[in-house]
């Protein structure tokens, strides 16, 4: 069954295939032993596509990100970006990479931080700072452009670190559990500033989150993780039209998407 619901790509029939995982598996070796934390995955992510990947702390959500990423090699199956190996899209410099804590260089103001992967790459100045504000500019941080991460409050700090994800250019943003760490205002601010870049950069998404709402007002697709060994035990499709708007959050449709994942989780 498993199988059979993930290979299905995302709301357009016609979208063309991104990411293509084909049985993934992980084991993690350790003094006490083998740890399954990833069994049997395949999935299509489609280009473009927004996937949210949705389940409790210790089920594999990050494990299957980083493979996704090259980050860690499966133990089982392939990982595909394109028709190649998952190594070579990041040796082409594809991902885009956002994790809970912004880790921004104290040392280093917000455009200096957003501009330093292309500083890294050989950016010429003029070039590296007028992408920097430009996307500082799409989440309303260009007037602290030089301020400080000290000066900045943690969502500030986030919207940097997710422009800074963005400099290069990459075509595919893995993201992971973002959000989590902020207050409840400011992880939906922060989720409209993400649909907005989004709709403005075209990205493929990869989307780790444990909250039900959040995967669901940002997701075209579900998939839900059984604990571990991490499993899909459903992929949803998320009917809501685009664009996402806040007040959708209150809606019929709405708590019928959340229901059903909760059904989907077995909470």
């Amino acid at each position: 069954m498993t199988t059979q619901l993930s290979l299905t790509l995302g709301p357009d029939a016609a979208q063309a295939l991104c990411i293509r995982l084909d049985g993934v598996g992980v084991t993690f070796r350790s003094s006490r032993g083998a740890v399954e934390a990833v069994s049997e995955v395949s999935l299509d992510i489609g280009e473009g596509e927004f996937l949210a990947l949705l389940g409790p702390t210790g089920c594999g959500k990050s494990t299957l990100l980083r493979l996704i990423g090259d980050l860690i090699p499966p133990s089982r199956g392939r990982v595909e970006v394109r028709g190649q190996a998952a190594h070579a899209a990041r040796q082409r410099n594809e991902f885009g990479f956002v994790f809970q804590e912004p880790a921004l260089l104290p040392w280093r103001t917000a455009l200096e931080n957003v501009s330093l992967p292309l500083e890294v790459v050989g950016f010429p100045p003029e070039k590296r700072r007028a992408r920097g504000k430009e996307l500082l500019r799409l989440v309303g941080l260009l007037g602290f452009r030089n301020s400080y991460p000290h000066e900045l409050s943690g969502g500030m700090k986030q919207r940097v670190a997710i422009v800074r994800a963005l400099a290069w250019g990459p075509s595919i943003l893995m993201m992971d559990e973002p959000f989590s760490a902020l207050d409840e205002l400011t992880r939906n601010r922060l989720q409209e500033d993400l649909l907005a870049l989004w709709a403005v950069e075209h990205k493929t998404i990869v989307f780790v989150t444990h909250n039900i709402s959040e995967a669901v007002y940002l997701a075209d697709r579900i998939v839900v993780m059984s604990p571990r060994p991490g499993r899909i035990a459903a992929v949803l499709p998320v009917r809501l039209p685009r664009p996402r708007l806040p007040e959708m959050r209150d809606t019929l449709e709405f708590l019928e998407h959340v229901r059903e994942a909760r059904k989907a989780l077995g909470v």
